[in-house]
């Protein structure tokens, strides 16, 4: 039987990286109970590169990328540009690319860094506190909120709408199915969770303002984009506001936490960057790729087809586990050890490559790489002084809260 690696629950005490062995070491592709049907489980680093770039027989659009199945309604209601296949895929990444190239994202170094340096500095004074409240949290959305034209003053509100989006690929919620004045289906909603009703209403809010008043930010570009007379809907904006907030702000906390945990508990790796800051750019890969912020993605085949040897009728739903492919022994040299010195890290803390590769890729190495830099200049070392406390979800590899201190 293969072991089961869906249980939220598995998820408070970390990656179950037995279960994902197990199936690693598995002929072929394994059949995975789930709900009324299953999934096939694409765990090994090679399976999953397969199935990100062949999208033709792999598609994100006909079952979305979640693991349980919507209604029509639902998944035309609910569909982002990661629920989209080529051509639609291919209009709206060209639509929005241009915004998250190196050069683009490089021009938001200075505010990274003055960000970074105001919030690592009040963590140092602070002495005990809780890592993800004061650096983990605040430093992404904090950044991406500043790109898009957010108000700093919303910055709260919106990192609240991100924390129940969470929630929502958990089991439970906290919150009525008519919080923040929702009065949509949860099925029609991302995360099946109010919050999305909240963040949608505010993007929309958002963009009108631009429409009137356009600013030098990124809901500016992304209302005035055009291109050989094409611009993006008002659904379509809204889907993808929605999106680049919890990407923007989610993942690139999930692996600043889970980094910040890596380098208390491995203290010998992180003298190896203080004393050799050369070590910074594969430092940082390592990071994403020890913590995964994104651990499955789910595709559904168009056709029948094959994999690694295993028969895959169409219709049936294939789920890549980055977490599983980014400790894949036949790929990464002792897979368990955090190496900041890791050479030819091929992690897929993006995504495994093809048409879907994370749009903020780039933003997310820029704001580890800094904190990093800016930690080195004041020789901080962490230390965690408590129980981490996890997101109940296998689809965001979530930390809560973390105790630490500065040493």
């Amino acid at each position: 039987m293969t072991p089961n690696i869906t249980d939220s629950d598995l998820y408070l005490n970390g990656i179950p990286h037995d279960r994902l062995a197990e199936i690693r070491a598995l002929d072929g592709i394994a059949w995975h109970p789930y709900g009324d049907d299953g999934f096939w489980a694409v765990c090994r680093h090679d399976d999953v590169k397969v199935v990100s770039k062949d999208s033709d027989s792999f598609s994100s659009a006909i079952g979305h990328t979640n693991l349980w199945d919507l209604e029509a309604d639902a998944l035309e209601a609910r569909r982002s540009l990661i629920d989209t296949d080529a051509p639609d895929h291919t209009r709206l990444r060209r639509l929005v690319a241009s915004s998250f190239t190196p050069k683009n994202i490089k021009r938001w170094e200075e505010t990274v860094r003055d960000i970074t340096v105001e919030l690592l500095d009040n963590f140092v004074v602070a002495g005990e506190c809780d890592w993800v409240a004061m650096m983990a949290a605040p430093l992404p959305i904090r950044v991406i909120l500043n790109m898009l034209g957010v108000p700093l003053e919303d910055a709260d509100y919106l990192v609240e709408l991100s924390n129940y989006l969470v929630e929502g690929t958990g089991e439970t919620q906290s919150i009525p199915p008519d919080a923040f004045g929702n009065t949509t289906e949860l099925r029609l909603l991302p995360f099946n969770s109010p919050a999305s009703h909240a963040l949608f209403e505010y993007g929309m809010k958002l963009g009108e303002q631009r429409r009137r008043d356009p600013q030098d930010d990124l809901v500016t570009a992304l209302v005035q984009v055009e291109e050989e007379g094409d611009r993006l809907g008002a659904g379509e904006f809204r889907n993808l506001f929605h999106l680049l907030v919890f990407a923007g702000n989610e993942t690139t906390r999930t692996a600043l936490s889970h980094g910040a945990m890596a380098l208390a508990e491995f203290g010998d790796q992180w003298e190896r960057v203080l004393e050799d800051p050369t070590l910074i750019p594969s430092a940082t890969e390592e990071i994403l790729r020890w913590a995964t912020p994104v651990m499955h993605m789910r595709r559904t085949t168009s056709r029948n087809t094959e994999l690694a040897g295993t028969a895959i009728e169409a219709g049936q739903k294939v789920v890549m586990w980055y977490n599983s492919a980014n400790y894949d022994e036949q790929v990464f040299n002792d897979p368990y050890a955090f190496d900041v010195a890791r050479v030819d890290n091929r992690h897929f803390a993006f995504g495994g490559g093809g048409p879907h590769f994370c749009l903020g890729a780039f933003l997310a190495r820029l704001e580890i790489t800094v904190l990093l830099e800016e930690m080195v200049k004041r020789q901080v070392t962490l230390q965690q002084v408590g129980h981490a406390e996890r997101t109940p979800s296998n689809f965001v590899h979530g930390v809560l809260s973390v105790p630490m201190t500065a040493g």
